[in-house]
């Protein structure tokens, strides 16, 4: 087994429909240009109120990924 080096980035995705859908949106739109992609951290979760009900979400995660060779 090697030892990996890992890169981190931030970001922030969000949703009308859920916190899960804000993470897994963020995750979906780096993986078109980020490779090896291995572990995520949610950092924040915020929401947006309209009509006395949550009308979206935003949530900030630290996503890691390996360095290549």
């Amino acid at each position: 087994m090697s030892d990996h080096v890992y890169k981190i980035l931030e970001l922030t995705g969000s949703s009308a429909t859920s916190i899960e859908d804000a993470v897994a949106n963020a995750i979906a739109k780096a993986a078109r240009t980020v490779r090896r992609m291995q572990w995520f951290q949610v950092l924040e979760t915020r929401g947006h109120i309209a009509d006395g009900h949550v009308s979206h979400w935003q949530v900030t995660v630290k996503v890691g990924f390996t360095l290549e060779e």
